[in-house]
């Protein structure tokens, strides 16, 4: 009616906003409103952190709520994981993943299995977050996507962000979650911009652990990733659209407990599946999706076999062109997307 009477309305005052600034507001709001909650890691206190997630945030909080730690993961989690037991929430920051392996037993072992093991008498609210996956150039060390090997646990949850509003939103639903959680981040999307709505700048915008989000609606084929191959997703639904094929793109979010909910409504609709991961193929999180939609309803709408992209099955090359070769680009998913559709 107002648009009627030619009145302008303001648009909603929605912000472009990187990946790295949402999780810095995510871990300043939540330090801020629950004095229980604290970080350590390597490098997060005085230098700002190594990607500059927590810049600020010493300065502001002090030495007893942002904690430099030493280069030891199976020390500092060890302390984390007895604090979170003791009635702290600590959020606990790898520098990469990678070295998530050192303080495996403590992640798993400790982390994971005190509720179930305690007859849930012993809660740890904890979380573990960093960089996982494919960065730039970093070789086979730095490069492991930890989806899967996570996600094979019970007793842990595990997110797995691509935009902004992803990232601060699952951020802080991990840090009130009563449960050990597993945040897995991409280096190569701190810098990303996104445009974050009004409602994710609240304080009080969080993002259900467990929900996927259909980011872009589709009628032929079901693409379903998590991370940054959501991003590729996106762009080959793109150019997938010109030859008119339609993608619904469905962003993950969530490793475990995984929506497939979500999943099984988009294959009803599209009748094809394609799944996009970093991670090597072998027990990965699009096998693991594959096989939930074959033993679901799901299965009787197909009218292709299921197709996954995934990383190469080699540890990551350093030389730049045979990294590209290992990830998935945008030409492997629109490749997957015609042989699905058989076009």
């Amino acid at each position: 009616l107002q648009q009627r009477r030619g009145l302008r309305l303001s648009a909603p005052a929605a912000i472009q906003v990187t990946v790295r600034d949402a999780l810095n507001q995510a871990l300043d709001e939540e330090l801020e409103r629950d004095e229980r909650v604290f970080l350590l890691g390597e490098e997060v206190a005085q230098y700002d952190g190594a990607y500059k997630i927590s810049r600020g945030l010493w300065k502001k909080y002090g030495d007893k709520r942002v904690i430099d730690t030493p280069i030891s993961e199976m020390g500092f989690t060890g302390i984390a994981v007895g604090a979170a037991m003791a009635g702290l929430r600590p959020v606990c920051e790898f520098m990469t993943f990678n070295f998530s392996m050192q303080a495996i037993d403590q992640v798993i072992n400790s982390a994971a299995k005190s509720c179930y093991m305690s007859a849930g008498s012993i809660s740890v609210p904890i979380v573990f977050r960093g960089p996982n996956g494919a960065s730039a150039g970093v070789a086979a060390q730095h490069s492991q996507c930890f989806a899967a090997w996570y996600g094979h646990c019970p007793g842990l949850k595990v997110v797995s962000p691509w935009s902004a509003e992803d990232a601060k939103g699952l951020l802080k639903s991990s840090i009130r979650d009563d449960n050990p959680v597993v945040m897995l981040e991409s280096e190569l999307l701190y810098g990303v911009p996104f445009e974050m709505s009004e409602q994710a700048q609240s304080k009080d915008f969080v993002i259900p652990i467990g929900k996927a989000k259909i980011e872009r609606p589709g009628t032929h084929v079901t693409l379903v990733a998590h991370s940054r191959p959501v991003g590729h997703c996106m762009e080959a639904a793109t150019v997938l659209s010109k030859e008119g094929v339609e993608c619904e793109v469905i962003n993950l979010r969530t490793i475990r407990p995984m929506d497939i909910e979500t999943v099984e409504a988009s294959v009803v609709k599209t009748n094809h599946l394609v799944t996009v991961e970093g991670g090597w193929p072998q027990f990965g999180v699009g096998a693991e999706i594959c096989a939930r939609i074959m033993e679901g309803p799901a299965f009787n709408y197909l009218d292709a076999p299921a197709v996954r992209v995934t990383g190469a099955d080699v540890p990551m090359p350093y030389a730049k062109i045979l990294e590209d070769n290992s990830i998935p680009q945008v030409k492997d998913i629109v490749f997957a997307v015609k042989k699905a559709l058989n076009i």
